[in-house]
């Protein structure tokens, strides 16, 4: 026999189930799409302030300071301990295979300028740069300073996120290659210290070319400048008083670190197409 309705002339369970989950996707699916299209919309503006907008030199200059130099130590020591750990574990695996590491050095390098001095240092900063970029901009929100600025006049792409992104383009360029040389020196230290290879040997660029050069630096200025944008995206999307901070700053670090990687896989996989 089939199964008649419920008492309450509800579909059965089983029936109702792949309909919600259904919905459920479909409601995810549409936001995220309203999402990307916000993002384009406020990089867009961003642009276009950036180029036709109210010169104000003196605001790219302390956000840059606010994103560079107190981000200075902490990236730091993220990629000292880095270096140390992938020459490390890089050198120990080699020698159960191969008793010579004088390409050891060389690897490192080549993956340390391609890929893992921006990655990593970009994800540092999405946690440090995109929390308070959000964290501001969200407060600014909730107290109706934003609301404020539209009176009288100013866009708050141009007067608040602007600067922020330019900012963050060059300051992020600048840690990237701090990076790599922080990694680059605990590195080598951890090579002469643990495997007995001699600084000259480690510090090989046989295997760096401008491939590497231009993909390390494209991903630093994509980083650089997806960060704010993501972030200043959550924090104008912000509503509910001082908790909806706390969940802008939160969406902001978490969306931030994903753009990371998803241009990291982008850029990688278009060098490589390209380039080989």
């Amino acid at each position: 026999m089939n199964a008649g309705p419920t008492p309450n002339n509800e579909a059965p369970f089983e029936a109702a189930t792949p309909v919600g989950f259904i919905a459920e996707f479909g409601a995810t699916a549409m936001a995220l799409g309203r999402t990307a299209r916000e993002l384009y919309s406020l990089f867009v503006r961003t642009l276009y302030y950036s180029f036709r907008g109210k010169r104000e030199p003196g605001a790219v200059v302390t956000y840059m300071f606010e994103i560079g130099n107190r981000s200075l130590f902490f990236i730091t020591v993220v990629m000292g301990f880095i270096g140390m750990i992938m020459v490390y574990q890089g050198g120990a695996q080699t020698k159960r295979v191969l008793p010579d590491l004088t390409l050891l050095g060389a690897n490192f390098i080549e993956l340390l300028i391609r890929d893992f001095a921006a990655s990593i240092g970009g994800l540092m900063l999405a946690t440090r740069v995109g929390a308070g970029i959000a964290a501001e901009i969200g407060s600014m929100v909730v107290t109706e300073q934003i609301d404020a600025l539209r009176m009288c006049a100013a866009d708050p792409v141009d007067y608040l996120v602007k600067p922020r992104f330019l900012a963050s383009i060059v300051m992020t360029a600048v840690l990237g290659i701090w990076s790599a040389a922080v990694a680059f020196l605990t590195g080598m230290a951890t090579a002469f210290v643990w495997f007995d290879v001699s600084p000259r040997t480690f510090a090989s660029l046989l295997l760096v070319d401008s491939v590497d050069l231009g993909t390390g630096l494209a991903k630093c200025i994509a980083y650089g400048a997806a960060i704010p944008i993501v972030s200043a995206h959550a924090g104008l999307s912000t509503f509910g008083g001082s908790e909806g901070v706390g969940t802008a700053t939160t969406r902001a670090v978490v969306n931030s670190s994903l753009a990371v990687i998803v241009l990291n896989l982008i850029i990688s996989a278009a060098s490589f197409l390209l380039f080989g």
